[in-house]
């Protein structure tokens, strides 16, 4: 991991000169991070993943809320790619709730994705093509039992298929807040779906070796039983809109398409602008618009046409 912002800026200038046109991910400490660190990093194609690191006093696990997000709004207004790397029973003192209250703070900094290196599965070079899981690390004690580490560790890779692959974080709090539910919450209850449809931890479902648009459709299909659930089952359809036009963006963008098209109930400008970040607000104010949109790389970026 790299600690410091001296090592940090030597290793983005070191990138710059040698492999200016390759995608780097730096491991770094959140400390190591400033204007200027993200000014440098702009320089090349990087993404930042940052540990979530915890404290014990008193018997609690702490960890410092004010910092992380400020550094998190910092590579936002950059504009800058980055992830949080979260465990729990990370030590003798945490408990459940204490790692739900860390997962929770994460996915509301807007993070591009979350890594949960105790979800991780033996890849198959190691393990052969059985997919057998292991979880790397957590130990059961007098906060943590068994039945807490699981569920947690459930939840964890219900966030990794869902969010982290799911490519979700333009649109997922957007979504998250007419369901009045926390994530934790939202990504408990997918870990139930991902059991009954045996895609879930246990059943060696590998969601990194899933294409986007077959975890896409696990989104829509979760999306409309809890929208339904909730009594908002009106607002779906403005969200299959949300997810599928985003969704083909990030295809785009990771070079898995040339070109996409989508059919929408909205205009895509309206779809892809601030006033969807209020889906109830959304709902009630802005016009229908059914249309066909050609989503395509430009020359000065993703851009679109309506057909």
């Amino acid at each position: 991991m790299i600690s410091t912002k001296k090592e940090l800026l030597d290793q983005l200038k070191l990138e710059r000169r040698k492999n200016e046109n390759l995608w780097t991910t730096f491991f770094v400490d959140a400390a190591a991070l400033d204007a200027e660190v993200c000014g440098e990093a702009l320089k090349i194609f990087c993404s930042f993943d940052i540990p979530l690191v915890t404290t014990e006093k008193g018997g609690k696990i702490l960890f410092d809320k004010k910092f992380y997000a400020g550094k998190a709004r910092l590579l936002n207004q950059y504009g800058l790619i980055f992830g949080f790397t979260l465990e729990y029973a990370s030590g003798a003192d945490d408990n459940l709730k204490s790692f739900l209250d860390r997962f929770d703070f994460a996915v509301n900094q807007y993070p591009n994705h979350l890594t949960f290196p105790q979800t991780e599965i033996l890849s198959s070079e190691t393990a052969g093509d059985s997919c057998d899981s292991k979880s790397f690390g957590p130990v059961t004690s007098a906060t943590f039992s068994a039945q807490n580490i699981r569920q947690a560790r459930d939840i964890c890779f219900a966030a990794r298929t869902f969010y982290t692959c799911g490519r979700a974080v333009p649109w997922f709090l957007s979504v998250l807040k007419p369901l009045r539910i926390t994530p934790s919450a939202f990504f408990a209850d997918f870990a139930d779906w991902q059991r009954c449809n045996n895609a879930d931890f246990k059943s060696g479902f590998y969601p990194e070796k899933e294409k986007h648009p077959a975890i896409e459709k696990m989104q829509l299909l979760f999306l409309e039983e809890k929208y339904e659930e909730k009594g908002k089952a009106d607002l779906f359809g403005l969200i299959q809109d949300i997810v599928k036009i985003n969704g083909a963006m990030s295809r785009l963008s990771a070079g898995e398409k040339d070109e996409e098209i989508v059919e929408v109930s909205y205009n895509p400008e309206d779809l892809l602008s601030e006033e969807a970040m209020d889906l109830e607000s959304f709902y009630d104010n802005v016009c229908l618009e059914e249309c066909r949109v050609r989503l395509f790389a430009g020359q000065d970026g993703l851009d679109f046409e309506i057909l």
